[in-house]
């Protein structure tokens, strides 16, 4: 049976061990979760640790020794176990994208720390304000695919689960006595069915910030330039942004230098990535150049539907509505409802609560709490 106390994390790094640990944690009904990848530095994101903490044991489990944990699913997929993490965005998507493990019966206690009107949502300042504790970060932006991992950076991981489970204790008696709980309960259900979308979909550029703002004949140089690093990166195993960054590439397009000259005094790219990178640079940015008129790429732009001005009245109206129950609920607006959702009830203007049941985007519990409170809004005679 694995023990240890908090402090002294258990490593796991074996497929034996991970048996052993699901064995010993199917007892459990409460386990917190954490994960630690390497996006800052390699060309594929991977998880490179799983940190897994009990009220009386706590793990670090290492997926780059164990080739197969698809067992772990048998944890985190078992309604019955509380699965705790704090930010789970991220961990959710991770999960599924390399191991296709789902979660279910998950409590973010980020996302609670929101519904109960926390301004700062961080771990750290939460746990702080909770409990005094300040964790140590100098580990947070190191690499974590590299092994051996230092003991220094073990203990780290082993913290970032250590205090989850009192915090979600304390939570939800908290929601509960406001009468939130269900609401923080549905946010988690839906949170587990995020997933990761297409990674480098083309164009590229539209991943790129400013892209939208160039002409034709510079985008199709930006996309060039952006097919160049996303190869490169890929053969050195490096980040996009640690090959080239995106508003080096971005002014390149622009200003469209045909030398090595002009491609200097672009001021652009360093010394260093002028020597190695210039001259397959202008190779395809000679290439761009080449491309006839009639095959340039266009920047795609959504045509929405302008609102009327009676649904803009009524926008106005519900915001202000939402920022005087915000007010009274003591929690961020945005949190209550978010504009989306208030833009399309002003646009479908429901006449009774059962109306909001075909508004798609609006929670069970906003159309229970807060749908008297739309409906009768949205009622008022209008003052203006």
């Amino acid at each position: 049976m694995l023990n240890s106390a908090p402090d002294t994390p258990v490593y796991i790094d074996s497929a034996s061990g991970l048996i052993d640990f699901i064995a010993d944690l199917r007892k459990e009904t409460l386990i917190a979760f954490d994960l630690e990848a390497d996006s800052m530095f390699h060309f594929k994101e991977k998880v490179c640790l799983i940190q897994a903490g009990t009220a009386s044991s706590s793990y670090i489990i290492d997926p780059l020794s164990i080739p197969d944990l698809s067992p772990l699913s048998q944890i985190l997929s078992d309604p019955n176990i509380t699965k705790i993490f704090h930010g789970a965005d991220y961990d959710v998507r991770s999960l599924y994208r390399d191991y296709q493990i789902a979660i279910h019966n998950l409590f973010d206690t980020e996302l609670a720390s929101r519904f109960l009107g926390n301004a700062e949502t961080g771990l750290n300042t939460v746990l702080q304000n909770r409990f005094g504790v300040k964790l140590e970060k100098k580990y947070q932006k190191k690499d974590w695919s590299q092994r051996p991992l230092p003991e220094p950076m073990i203990t780290y991981a082993a913290k970032d689960v250590q205090y989850l489970i009192p915090l979600y204790e304390i939570q939800k008696k908290e929601l509960a006595e406001k009468g939130r709980l269900d609401w923080v309960t549905e946010e988690c259900r839906d949170l587990t069915l995020v997933r990761s979308g297409p990674v480098n979909e083309r164009p590229l550029f539209l991943k790129i910030k400013g892209s939208g703002r160039l002409e034709r004949r510079s985008l199709a140089v930006l996309e060039a330039l952006l097919e160049f690093r996303l190869e490169l990166a890929g053969t050195k195993d490096r980040p996009l942004f640690k090959v080239i960054g995106n508003a080096s590439l971005t002014k390149i397009a622009v200003v469209q230098p045909q030398s090595m000259e002009q491609l200097i005094k672009t001021y652009a790219l360093s010394p260093k990535q002028i020597n190695m990178y210039g001259s397959p640079i202008l190779r395809h940015i000679k290439t761009a150049l080449a491309i006839p008129e009639r095959d340039l790429p266009r920047y795609p732009r959504s045509h929405s539907r302008r609102i009327s001005n009676d649904a803009s009245d009524r926008f106005k109206t519900l915001k202000l509505w939402r920022e005087q129950k915000a007010a009274e609920l003591e929690i961020d607006p945005g949190v209550l409802i978010n504009n989306s959702a208030l833009k399309t009830i002003a646009e479908s203007n429901p006449q009774n609560p059962e109306d909001l049941n075909n508004i798609f985007m609006l929670k069970n519990w906003q159309k229970k709490e807060l749908g008297a409170g739309i409906i009768t809004t949205l009622s008022r005679p209008e003052k203006n």
